[in-house]
């Protein structure tokens, strides 16, 4: 009946361009199917809780959206987020900005950011949207809010969690942190852009241990000690991103700043004598270590990364800890970071 209303010049200019029709038909589509993906993002969260363990992970997200397929351990689906630009706007939300470790809207402070979409992006460059499904204050740390994330996964058609759970954390957050991680493991200062680091990942443990990027110890900045924390968590020792250690690997650190100092007694969780020196770290790797922490030889980390490491005598740093291995044209004093282990036989 509706059509049967229309007048002849409608008719005639409805007629007459096809192709705009099709084109406004198709544009109309696009977004009603876009709207409909939206409105399926932040479902069947979980609020159940856990330990966070040690492990291999960088970022702590999945490293593609096909599970079958097999990839190297240094791409993920979610490297970064752009803070300025959003795919989804709250009311009066038009970008995000990084105060310490939370998310704060902008240009209003005040307002929530749950249901918000940002634009991020992959490991290969692929955009990828994101969206904030709750916000928690962490308990040992009022300033860092952990946030639960869903990413649009293209190959399911649905929102998924794209941090990776283990046994301990089924359903792992996301805390915000500045700069953004390459495949080779080296942070970036990038306008505009910065990293949702899943708690599996090294990235928010290392955060999570006491080496918070924003903040200061004794007139000096966190940040490359936090960068170091990243290498030594994942045992980065050529800093190219290749991890070369197991999944709840047990290891203590100690850092040049006094923010951990060295266990020194044994407990149900760390023995002594067990323990032994593994490695010492700089914001791009080891800068020396005595041996590797899955059990490799020396010379299969001299292969990976030649020309890094020479072997010579053994360099004391004090404390019992001494260097097999040691970095060419750096010298001791470089040392941010020292860790312990034991030794895979």
């Amino acid at each position: 009946m509706n059509a049967l209303k229309l007048s002849l010049p409608t008719l005639v200019c409805l007629l007459l361009t096809p192709s705009a029709f099709a084109a406004s038909a198709s544009a109309s589509g696009s977004s009603k199917a876009a709207s409909e993906r939206y409105e399926r993002r932040c479902q069947g969260l979980t609020s159940e809780r856990s330990v966070a363990p040690a492990g291999t992970l960088l970022w702590g997200t999945r490293r593609s959206w096909d599970g079958g397929q097999k990839t190297d351990e240094r791409r993920s689906v979610l490297v970064s987020i752009n803070s300025e630009r959003l795919r989804l706007e709250k009311a009066l939300v038009k970008a995000v900005r990084l105060l310490r470790g939370r998310l704060v809207a902008s240009p209003d402070s005040t307002r929530g950011l749950v249901g918000t979409v940002l634009e991020g992006s992959a490991s290969d460059g692929r955009p990828v949207e994101v969206a904030i499904c709750g916000a928690e204050p962490a308990h040992e740390s009022p300033e860092v809010m952990w946030y639960r994330i869903e990413a649009w996964n293209p190959v399911a058609q649905q929102w998924e969690n794209p941090c990776v759970p283990d046994g301990r954390i089924p359903d792992p957050r996301a805390m915000a942190v500045q700069g953004v991680w390459d495949a080779n493991g080296d942070r970036k200062a990038v306008p505009g852009k910065l990293t949702l680091a899943c708690e599996t990942g090294a990235i928010s443990k290392c955060v999570a241990w006491g080496y918070k990027p924003w903040e200061q110890r004794n007139g000096k900045s966190l940040a490359d000690l936090h960068q170091a924390c990243t290498r030594m968590a994942r045992a980065d020792y050529c800093g190219d991103g290749r991890s070369h250690t197991q999944e709840y690997t047990t290891i203590d650190m100690y850092d040049a700043l006094g923010v951990l100092s060295r266990t020194t007694e044994s407990s149900s969780a760390w023995d002594l004598a067990r323990a032994s020196f593994e490695a010492a770290w700089a914001p791009d790797g080891a800068s020396c270590f005595s041996r590797t922490r899955d059990g490799r030889s020396l010379n299969t980390i001299l292969a990976e990364c030649p020309g890094r490491f020479h072997v010579d005598r053994a360099v004391d740093l004090g404390d019992g800890d001494s260097c097999i291995a040691r970095r060419n044209g750096v010298s001791a004093g470089t040392v941010m970071l020292r860790n312990r282990s034991y030794e895979q036989l």
